[in-house]
């Protein structure tokens, strides 16, 4: 049977491939909706609307989804999860107003969400404990290099199709991206025949010491009301409400912003809109990767992930007070793009908690429990920007400021030492 080196790398490869399609499934409507509101004769306060059906289901879509994961298994969970998002996103081309895009928005919403419980169950099945956040800032990268490549590509295809067929085309994606998953994401790395025998003794020794090598596939999963019982998961719950609505605050109105702050037309936009998730993809790969160097120098698996994410912290925090007054589109691109990278940074490593605290069928869960809850604060958000930006942009990344040390704080108060969790008897 021949031998593929550095399987666990392919895997995490084409689940940021994956995510790449994901993002620019998702951005389609934000890029075209100056010209799709005029088409349609939708005012920014239907945009909110959609978001919100969009979000709302993304949330009911993650906890969903993670039980989905830890049930079906990976193959078969992204499987399912990017063939729904495909068909949904083709179908936003057969929209006609706010009733007809909020129900595939919807659509979209519950089947996207299955990506990020999935990526950090294959995260726990395909990586040891100090290459994760490494693993989960690739996987992250996919959904920077998604928003970065989205802007550009999608008013290419709208200038040369139209909105209409712009969603069937990047629709299409998603089924081009199962043929190579199928064949490559056979099983787990403990019996995969194509992983070398030296990979899979990486993998498995490198497991957290109360987690033996087929605790990932066969560990007994916690059902909803024990895991909710550790103050462990609270961490990650909290955390990701306060801490996710900044990434959500730039995906789903950077292009209304440019448009409103600027004067920004579709081909602007596309010129500049990809410009700060270049500094999210630098930022998804440094947190992850310099977490795992200081877990490899001899620092606690607490302390390393810790210094990350205050790092992060700061920077989001001192960028986003310094965006509110950008007088220029380059400037507010950049300190942006500043943003964006402290965000991965933090976002990345709170992201591996899930299997840093447990094991076995509750990763998935808990890591859908944290979408769920980001998606609540995502929600909040979506309804108090057309509040805030009625006069300026100013609150709007005051609101972001103000997220950052709450989200920070709960990993400390909630999270205790960051290892493995002794469940209760």
């Amino acid at each position: 049977m021949p031998k593929l080196r550095g399987l666990r790398w392919w895997i995490v490869g084409l689940i940021g491939v994956a995510t790449v399609i994901n993002y620019i499934d998702r951005s389609s409507l934000a890029v075209m909706w100056p010209d799709i509101s005029r088409d349609l004769n939708l005012t920014k306060d239907e945009y909110a609307a959609i978001l919100s059906f969009f979000m709302i289901a993304y949330a009911i879509g993650q906890s969903v989804s993670g039980k989905l994961f830890d049930r079906l298994g990976t193959r078969i969970g992204f499987v399912i999860s990017i063939s729904v998002w495909s068909i949904s996103c083709a179908l936003h081309g057969l929209a006609r107003g706010l009733a007809s895009f909020g129900l595939f928005r919807a659509l979209l919403g519950l089947s996207e969400a299955g990506n990020w419980p999935g990526a950090t169950k294959s995260n726990a099945e395909w990586f040891p404990v100090r290459e994760r956040a490494l693993a989960q800032g690739i996987f992250n990268a996919g959904a920077s290099l998604g928003a970065v490549v989205s802007a550009p590509l999608i008013a290419l295809l709208y200038l040369s199709v139209g909105w209409k067929a712009t969603f069937v085309v990047v629709g299409v994606l998603g089924f081009i991206w199962i043929i190579p998953w199928w064949f490559l994401n056979r099983t787990d790395p403990s019996s995969h025949p194509w992983i070398t025998d030296e990979e899979r003794d990486h993998i498995l020794k490198g497991r957290t010491p109360n987690q033996n090598p087929s605790a990932v596939d066969g560990g007994r999963g916690l059902p909803l009301r024990e895991l909710v019982g550790y103050k462990q998961t609270w961490a990650v719950i909290v955390s990701r409400f306060f801490l996710d609505p900044i990434w959500w605050l730039f995906v789903n109105w950077l292009p209304i912003y440019l448009a409103e702050q600027f004067g920004f037309d579709i081909k602007q936009i596309g010129l500049f809109a990809w410009v700060p998730y270049v500094g999210a993809a630098a930022g998804s790969l440094l947190g992850g990767w310099f977490s795992g160097r200081l877990i490899q120098i001899g620092w606690t698996v607490d302390r390393s992930r810790k210094t990350v994410i205050v790092a992060g912290g700061i920077i989001m925090l001192v960028s986003l007070v310094l965006s509110a007054f950008a007088s220029t589109p380059l400037a507010a691109v950049l300190l942006i793009a500043v943003v964006l990278f402290g965000f991965q940074c933090s976002i990345n490593n709170i992201q591996t908690l899930p299997s840093d605290f447990f094991s076995g069928k509750s990763v998935g869960s808990l890591a859908g429990l944290g979408g769920t809850s980001a998606m609540a604060g995502v929600l909040i958000t979506i309804w108090l920007v057309p509040i805030l930006t009625k006069v300026s942009y100013v609150p709007f990344f005051m609101l972001g400021a103000l997220l950052v040390p709450l989200g920070i704080a709960s990993i400390y108060v909630l999270g205790g030492t960051i290892g493995q969790v002794q469940l209760k008897d």
